[in-house]
């Protein structure tokens, strides 16, 4: 196992920065994902760990060495540092067995070593009795399993996945987040997962790295991403928050505050220090509910089915400007056209500047 720090990590290619100043400490045994929308640098960030990229400014460390800095950069292959790929990346005309110790046979590893140590890393993915089969006669799962195997035979300190599940189906998707989930609390190893999927993200990792346009965003626990996002990105991007635009009436109180959201005034939770100022606030599922009367207006655009209630897109009728899309359980019904009430009940003010 290894601990993982990232102090001040920027790459660029020309003119544009791929990774602008990232500081991100992983601790032993940590599972972290890395999660972001296209684009956002998660993939070059990968890419520096293992050794792929050269950086242009800061260091990496990997269990207290430095593998990236000024002056220096250690090549992937003496990094220490296992990688699952999204494609696998088998050989079709080896092994199961062949493909895991591939790497021990190119080291030298001794045969008898190689063998042993080839299938400690098959039980340890429960494909124990598969050495001999091909890659073309598995499941995706299971050469899923097989990438992972690889990686583990060479008793890596530090695991990066790079999108492993993004060539699965949905339902082995959730099988296998369970394996790796099962395989991180046997194993204790560190572990780097890269995903633009939040689903994935939040059901593995300890804590989140949420990146945009190469920056770190906010690095937090899956729960203090959805209840306490840093700014609108991350309120938007985490579970599809809504932001509205706000004004904090008082001073916080005990991590609360009131605030006026287009004429409707909320207690809502609020970082500290908080104080008078036009601001912007996150609004979850939790913190809405259909009125009668009172609360916003909603124009209502769009109404879809998704299986036990409805998504609703439309507009505040205060500021047609902005969008808003919240979910409607069965057996409440609303349609195009309609205008609805909806009661805020509560919220997370974001910090000063990050409406």
């Amino acid at each position: 196992m290894a601990g993982l720090k990232i102090d001040g990590v920027t790459r660029r290619f020309g003119e544009f920065e791929a990774l602008k100043q990232v500081t991100l400490e992983i601790g032993n045994g940590e599972f972290v994902a890395v999660l972001g929308p296209s684009g956002c640098g998660k993939t070059t960030l990968l890419r520096a760990i293992a050794g792929f990229e050269k950086i242009s400014e800061g260091s990496i460390t990997v269990g207290g060495a430095e593998v990236s800095g000024p002056g220096r950069h250690v090549p992937p292959e003496a990094r220490n540092v296992g990688i699952v790929f999204q494609n696998y990346a088998l050989w079709p005309h080896m092994s199961v067995a062949e493909n895991v110790g591939y790497a021990l046979k190119v080291a030298k590893v001794p045969r008898a070593e190689r063998g042993r140590r080839v299938q400690e890393a098959l039980d340890l993915v429960d494909l124990g009795a598969m050495g001999e089969r091909r890659p073309a006669n598995l499941s995706g799962g299971q050469r899923q399993r097989v990438a992972l195997a690889r990686c583990l035979v060479a008793t890596p300190s530090l695991v990066l996945f790079d999108e492993p599940l993004a060539n699965l189906d949905v339902h082995l998707r959730a099988a296998m987040e369970a394996e790796f989930a099962d395989f991180h609390k046997r194993t204790g190893t560190t572990i780097v997962y890269i995903t633009h999927d939040q689903a994935e993200a939040v059901a593995l990792a300890d804590r989140i790295a949420v990146m945009d346009h190469g920056r770190l965003i906010q690095f937090a626990t899956p729960q203090e991403l959805y209840a306490r996002p840093a700014n609108a990105m991350v309120a938007h991007f985490i579970a599809n928050g809504i932001v509205l635009p706000a004004t904090v009436l008082g001073e916080e109180q005990a991590g609360k505050v009131l605030v006026d959201v287009l004429g409707e005034q909320v207690v809502m939770d609020c970082p500290p220090g908080t104080g008078p100022r036009p601001a912007g606030v996150c609004l979850r599922p939790a913190d809405l509910r259909l009125a009668d009367s009172g609360g916003i207006g909603v124009a209502v655009k769009r109404a879809v089915y998704r299986g036990g209630g409805f998504r609703i897109e439309g507009h505040p009728v205060l500021r047609p400007d902005l969008e808003i899309g919240f979910d409607l359980p069965d057996p409440a019904r609303l349609a195009a056209g309609e205008v609805a009430r909806l009661a805020i009940t509560g919220g997370w003010v974001l910090p000063a500047g990050q409406e």
